[in-house]
């Protein structure tokens, strides 16, 4: 069984900055892929930042503000905000999909979601 869980969340004014992180814990190895996902208030939950071996992608709206990085002795993968924007105010959840553990694991795994807010 893994577990995912997260912390970093809470108010920032807008232009200021927040750290989350991700730690996996239980029946794993190593993380090799990751991805932090979003959802606003009534909107749909939208990919933010992944990163795998040896690349990371963004969502166009968080390009230059956001970065995913890993730390691959603890087991643990942050995203980095700066510059953040009222919009950008949602719960973050992070998420090993299927086969991105090793061992590699069959089922997708879900934090329970941090909540990020940005005032203006």
């Amino acid at each position: 069984q893994v577990e995912l869980v997260e912390s970093g969340g809470g108010l920032v004014q807008a232009g200021g900055s927040l750290r989350l992180s991700c730690a996996a814990s239980g029946s794993i190895f190593r993380i090799n892929a990751m991805g932090w996902y979003r959802q606003a208030l009534g909107k749909q939950r939208e990919l933010v930042a992944e990163i795998t071996k040896g690349t990371t992608n963004y969502a166009d709206s968080v390009k230059g503000r956001f970065t995913i990085s890993r730390d691959n002795a603890k087991n643990t993968v942050y995203l980095q905000m700066n510059s953040l924007k009222p919009e950008d105010t949602a719960v973050y959840y992070c998420n090993a999909p299927s086969g991105s553990l090793e061992p590699p694991n069959v089922w997708a795994y879900w934090g329970q979601g941090t909540q990020v807010t940005v005032s203006s």
